[in-house]
């Protein structure tokens, strides 16, 4: 999945460290659903973070939360 969207394998720790945060708050919060399935929305900003030049997992992770969060927000607005 990830090779496919064209990540460098020195960035797939990074992504996946990240995505495990992210994902694990949102899960606890309620904005997601506790499963084993990738998200494919929060995994798509956490890429484009990263390739937005970011490249700490715990920023990674933040920021992705808050556009999660910024997203659904709008969403159901």
């Amino acid at each position: 999945m990830l090779v496919e969207r064209g990540l460098q394998a020195t960035n797939v720790e990074l992504v996946s460290d990240s995505y495990a945060i992210a994902a694990n708050y949102l899960r606890r919060s309620g904005a997601i659903p506790d499963t084993l399935v990738t998200n494919e929305r929060l995994l798509e900003i956490i890429i484009k973070l990263l390739q937005q030049g970011e490249f700490n997992k715990i920023r990674l992770a933040n920021k992705a939360i808050v556009r999660f969060e910024a997203q659904s927000g709008a969403r159901a607005a």
